[in-house]
């Protein structure tokens, strides 16, 4: 499962790359984010919490957690659901304190997007990504980068834009072949199609949020996914096609700049106190 410190190195690797300086490692990412969280707890910073966005969610999954916790001690259905989600049949008592597994290697998807207006509207601005399982570290790093700089649609991301973008991050998982075109849910699957046309082979991805997010049918994400792989014939002919059709799943995660910078500036702070 992708995670805000997932979010954060690619911010981190971005910057970095544009401000011409080392970036931090994802362990030195992961163990600062934690030692930036106890501190805004220890501080009693809870407007800075309600604030951001990633603390927030934090605040929620520790909350949910906690409540599925008390309701399992009482309820074996609940017990039940919990084993099924951590995949580890363990007492319900230990089930509530285990860490989510740790992921060391991962296909994957970096988007990058513009945020404007007083209600935040999100305009792509780049997105990469890869079905080969790759090193997160090395990964994530790779496609911030690859996203940001080399997404042939866009113009290369610049350092003043900064401020204005917002990191997604998926990690992507249970690869199926869907038993026809419309073998998959909507919200839940992204899509990889390939098929062949006037003598080439064509291929496209959705991530699973696209189609929610466009409010399209099954038959539209289709369609469009089609025409985004080169597809020309009619709309109502894409039936014609004989597809080949992938669905897998994966969930995103996502980070403003004002997030990252606020951490990173309170690592920097740090630093400068050693």
């Amino acid at each position: 499962m992708s995670t805000v410190e997932h979010c954060l190195y690619c911010f981190e690797a971005l910057a970095a790359h544009l401000e011409d300086r080392k970036p931090m490692t994802l362990g030195q990412v992961q163990k600062s984010w934690a030692e930036y969280i106890k501190s805004t707890q220890e501080d009693g910073r809870g407007k800075l919490a309600k604030r951001l966005p990633a603390l927030r969610r934090l605040a929620a999954s520790s909350s949910s957690s906690s409540t599925a916790a008390s309701a399992s001690s009482s309820s074996s259905s609940s017990t039940t659901s919990l084993q099924q989600q951590s995949g580890v049949a363990t007492p319900a008592t230990s089930v509530s304190s285990m860490p989510p597994p740790t992921i060391a290697e991962s296909p994957l998807f970096v988007t990058w997007n513009t945020l404007s207006g007083r209600g935040g509207e999100h305009s792509l601005r780049g997105c990469i990504g890869t079905f080969e399982p790759h090193e997160l570290g090395e990964g994530l790093s790779s496609y911030a980068l690859t996203s940001a700089l080399q997404d042939t649609r866009f113009s290369p991301i610049t350092l003043r834009e900064l401020p204005s973008l917002e990191v997604a991050v998926t990690l992507l998982t249970n690869f199926e072949d869907a038993a026809d075109p419309m073998d998959w849910e909507l919200g839940k699957h992204g899509l990889r199609i390939s098929f062949l046309y006037h003598g080439y082979r064509h291929g496209a991805t959705y991530l699973p949020n696209v189609a929610p997010e466009q409010g399209w049918t099954k038959e539209e994400t289709i369609s469009s996914l089609m025409r985004k792989a080169g597809w020309t014939g009619r709309r109502d002919r894409w039936r014609d096609v004989t597809l080949k059709v992938v669905r897998y799943q994966g969930k995103e995660e996502s980070l403003e700049y004002e997030e990252y910078k606020r951490w990173r500036d309170w690592v920097v702070a740090r630093q400068e106190e050693k």
